[in-house]
């Protein structure tokens, strides 16, 4: 439960929920756990390349075929690929483009 907390935070969400440790593949196991009524299932649906849709079975799609309770498949944030083609450029020492950065700011409204 430590080990959750230093993760997650302390912050009450005030809903009901269990930290719970299961040993197996991702998607069977999810699916095994949430199987009572009124469970919810949420997932990440993140955006996979050709080799590793080939490779590894998708977890959110295993999930949404079998789980008998209702799945949330939440996407990734429009801004992941931005923030991995950074960390990529920073991690091999290449200048960022920060003006593609400060076009997409501008278009943003200032109270969004």
């Amino acid at each position: 439960m430590e080990a959750l907390r230093d993760a997650f935070g302390s912050a009450s969400t005030g809903l009901p929920g269990r930290a719970l440790v299961v040993r197996g593949a991702p998607g069977p196991a999810l699916v095994r756990v949430a199987d009572r009524d009124g469970d919810l299932l949420v997932v990440g649906a993140g955006a996979r390349g050709l080799l590793r849709r080939a490779l590894w079975p998708s977890v959110s799609r295993h999930c949404l075929a079998h789980a008998v309770c209702p799945v949330l498949a939440v996407p990734p944030s429009p801004l992941q690929a931005a923030l991995t083609a950074a960390h990529r450029r920073n991690a091999l020492r290449l200048r960022l483009d920060t003006g593609h950065l400060e076009r997409e700011c501008e278009s943003v409204p200032p109270d969004a």
